[in-house]
């Protein structure tokens, strides 16, 4: 005789979905930390980017520490809205994101192999916010049930 279990299933998609989010928002941490001291470089001494002539999308090395500095901030305060678990946090996520993506391929020129990394990372961070159905939603982590 068997004995079929019909949450288990819905449990492993959650345990599932939050592993992924969680893995998002960890990613979105370290992603604007490492935007934030690159604006920061960016700003303090232009003289460690690499300046390339006659680029298409050319602009002052200072503008761009503030538009690294300004997307790391935001996406270091949503990650900590994508740990507890918030709906805006996802689309804000999925947004910082993709602004990142353009940001570092606009930069690609001064920085070129942090930028595809930064650009691949962040491709990952969009999938991982979108890979989640609303049905498969985790609880807080402040609000779990306790033993």
């Amino acid at each position: 005789m068997t004995t079929t279990h019909p949450d288990s299933a819905g449990t492993s998609m959650r345990e599932w979905a939050t592993g992924i989010t969680v893995f998002a928002a960890i990613m979105l941490m370290i992603g604007g930390i490492l935007d934030v001291m690159r604006g920061i470089a960016e700003i303090a001494a232009d003289d460690i980017f690499v300046s390339t002539r006659n680029y298409v999308f050319e602009f002052d090395l200072t503008a761009w520490g503030w538009i690294h500095l300004t997307l790391g901030v935001v996406a270091f305060i949503v990650s900590f809205g994508l740990f507890m678990g918030s709906t805006w946090a996802r689309v804000l996520g999925v947004g910082i994101a993709a602004l990142v993506i353009i940001a570092h391929f606009l930069s690609l020129p001064y920085y070129p192999v942090w930028s595809v990394i930064m650009i691949t990372v962040s491709g990952f961070i969009i999938w991982a916010l979108c890979a989640m159905r609303k049905d498969d939603a985790f609880v807080p982590f402040e609000s779990a049930p306790r033993m």
